[in-house]
């Protein structure tokens, strides 16, 4: 008898649960309590539909009593199984309408879907966000190198949030501009003296063009000198030109050893061609003697001539032999 007892109170208890589960009794007395008007048939639907009836009721509580009452049931329900924060967006609205901007439920929801958190969105439109640029160093007209730092205050646009470009878009926008604003210097004293002069320049620029922000103010936080980059390129450059004339010397010391080397084979070729011709001497006067083209007394007068010569030679260049002197 105690078996069928606990078995009936098991069985009892866990229909309950089940049916508290699909049909969230005490839910629907909270929605009705706070002036929301919702059906038990439509909160168990949504369990039917896998959409969790606490965050849509919870939702639809928090605009009605922030006087929200165009969003319904079915917009909500569209939204989260589209994949959508539906706690944010209506936080998102209810903060949009305390603060008079002007943001519907469909481009609340659209710039969700695209994956920006709206409400963030709607607080920095209240409250502007302050973006710190990397260094960006810039080269003024006289070679010196600046090295600056700003500080941009940005404000969410609603409108361009969807398609819109983010913070990175901003900073190298900026940046481009504070390269921009100190090349066209003529000196970097002028940049240190006036660096709200980069700030106006950069400003006037219209930098936030298509992008999710809007651009309030640029403030300069730092500048720093850096190298002196007109010094570096033109020692450099000498560098480069001596190392050029380094190089054409070189080519031209070894085209003068080429050309040096060169002359030396043709001197030895020729001297290998003289004394090949002086070889050829003998064999020709042996010939002129026998054949009788040539006598002693012509043979001596020929001597003497190579005498005669070889003292010419010895007078034109003192101290050194010669010939006859190597006879007598």
């Amino acid at each position: 008898m105690d078996f069928f007892l606990i078995l009936i109170v098991g069985v009892i208890v866990v229909t309950l649960l089940v049916f508290f589960y699909y049909v969230p009794f005490f839910l629907w007395i909270n929605a009705i309590s706070a002036g929301v008007r919702i059906s038990l048939i439509q909160l168990f639907l949504m369990r039917i539909r896998r959409v969790p009836p606490r965050t849509i009721v919870y939702a639809m509580i928090e605009a009605h009593k922030a006087g929200l009452k165009s969003i319904t049931r079915d917009e909500l329900e569209a939204h989260y199984l589209a994949g959508g924060h539906v706690e944010k967006v209506v936080h998102a609205l209810v903060s949009a309408s305390k603060a008079n901007i002007d943001l519907s439920f469909q481009m609340a929801t659209a710039i969700d879907l695209a994956g920006r958190d709206v409400f963030n969105a709607v607080q920095m439109s209240v409250n502007p966000k302050v973006i710190d640029t990397p260094p960006v160093a810039a080269v003024a007209k006289d070679g010196i190198q600046l090295i600056a730092k700003a500080r941009v205050t940005v404000r969410a646009n609603i409108k361009q949030l969807v398609g819109g470009a983010g913070e990175e878009t901003i900073l190298a926008r900026v940046g481009e501009g504070i390269v921009s604003s100190i090349g066209s210097s003529e000196s970097h004293k002028s940049v240190l003296e006036n660096p709200d002069s980069i700030s106006k320049l950069v400003l006037r620029k219209g930098l936030d063009a298509g992008t999710a922000f809007e651009i309030l103010s640029i403030d300069i936080a730092d500048i720093d000198i850096g190298k002196n980059i007109g010094a570096v390129l033109q020692i450099d450059q000498a560098q480069a030109d001596k190392n050029i004339a380094q190089a054409r010397a070189e080519e031209r010391r070894a085209m003068a050893i080429a050309e040096e080397q060169e002359m030396k084979a043709k001197a030895q070729e020729a001297r290998a061609k003289v004394i090949e011709a002086e070889a050829e001497v003998p064999r020709a006067l042996a010939e002129a003697f026998r054949s009788g083209n040539l006598g002693v007394m012509d043979y001596y007068r020929m001597q003497n001539i190579q005498a005669d010569t070889d003292m010419r030679d010895s007078i034109a260049r003192p101290g050194a032999s010669t010939k006859g002197d190597n006879k007598k």
